[in-house]
């Protein structure tokens, strides 16, 4: 009875802009009663995952939904896992008399076997099981040979030097968010043709544990109930899931394959949206710009844009007014690889002309 006493966590990872974000929106509409805290971890200076996320409808206040988001703003949970993470997980097992459920959003830089070893440290393990992992596929980006909807002139890069086909960084990534799944979602399925999608299928599959099932979807629309209660308990057996990265947790080895990402932060006036978009692509195209996130301030809007972007596509919508006493600014972060900031900034605002 101890076992089932246990408070459940999903742990949901998976690269950039795979649609991680979207299926927990998804699941917290459809959540039918349950009360679930949520850590969202948050690569980059702005909160934008968590705004995000406590927009949605799922019953309750602003304040209750601000109690129960907790945002770890401190990079991936693999190098926070000992600082910020516990602290709040502590937090969450003091009140799990009020929770039914705690997700868990790793950032698309996150390595997922150090955040479930943590589930085995005795104060954790005592109150909590790991119920999955679910990482999300972005399909129509394994379709087309990378790991995200990276621009060409990255994916070509790769490609050229041969010693980078496995070494890559991102490769040993995508293959260890995969090594520790439970549950694998085959994302934006509706995007690509059948045989495309049969391709990204078995290519997935090469690097799962036989038992591991992979289940397609689009927009993560999928049944609550295939998404929790899997009862996985996968802090009791990740020891024995071979990833990549094993040995940056042995020893006294600091190094660490995500300095190779950038995460910076710009701060603009009022923008016109079309000019913007058009900026922000040549942006990606020109610097190998991974992900784009952030809110834009459009004259003569009353209303905020939110745009999310991956590679060259971008999703956009007005997500809520503007506050009387909040400034009308555009924040914006670009992850990439050996970004310069002020270069970025400095194209941004001559393409804007501010």
């Amino acid at each position: 009875m101890k076992t089932l006493a246990k408070l459940p966590v999903t742990i949901v990872t998976g690269f950039l802009g795979s649609g991680k974000t979207t299926l927990l929106r998804h699941m917290l509409d459809n959540a039918q009663g349950r009360r679930i805290a949520v850590i969202v971890n948050e690569f980059g200076e702005l909160g934008i995952d968590g705004e995000i996320l406590k927009q949605c409808s799922i019953g309750c206040t602003e304040e209750e939904a601000s109690g129960r988001v907790y945002e770890l703003a401190n990079g991936c949970l693999c190098c926070t896992v000992q600082e910020e993470f516990f602290p709040v997980m502590r937090e969450l097992v003091a009140r799990r008399g009020d929770l039914d459920h705690i997700l868990i959003e790793t950032s698309g830089l996150a390595l997922p076997k150090p955040l479930v070893q943590a589930f085995q440290w005795p104060e954790i393990r005592s109150a909590c099981t790991v119920d999955a992992v679910i990482t999300v596929v972005d399909s129509p980006a394994v379709a087309a040979g990378t790991f995200a909807a990276f621009p060409d002139q990255v994916d070509a890069q790769r490609k050229l030097d041969p010693n980078l086909d496995h070494e890559s960084p991102l490769h040993e990534l995508f293959a260890d968010q995969l090594a520790s799944a439970d549950l694998v979602i085959l994302n934006k399925a509706d995007l690509i043709s059948p045989e495309d999608l049969a391709k990204v299928r078995l290519e997935v599959a090469e690097e799962l544990p036989p038992a591991v099932k992979v289940i397609e979807a689009s927009s993560g629309r999928l049944p609550l109930d295939v998404l929790i209660g899997l009862g996985a308990g996968s802090e009791e057996h990740i020891d024995s899931r071979h990833s990549h990265h094993d040995h940056h947790h042995d020893g006294d080895d600091d190094d660490h394959d995500h300095d190779a990402f950038d995460s910076i932060s710009i701060e603009l006036p009022q923008a016109d949206e079309s000019l913007l978009l058009d900026a922000l692509t040549q942006l990606v195209v020109q610097h190998g710009v991974l992900r784009v996130k952030g809110f834009a301030a459009i004259p003569g809007k009353p209303m905020r844009l939110l745009i999310q972007g991956v590679g060259t596509r971008f999703d956009k919508h007005f997500d809520r007014q503007w506050g009387a006493d909040e400034a009308r600014v555009t924040r914006l972060v670009l992850i990439g690889q050996a970004l310069d900031a002020g270069l970025l900034e400095a194209q941004l605002r001559a393409a804007l002309s501010v």
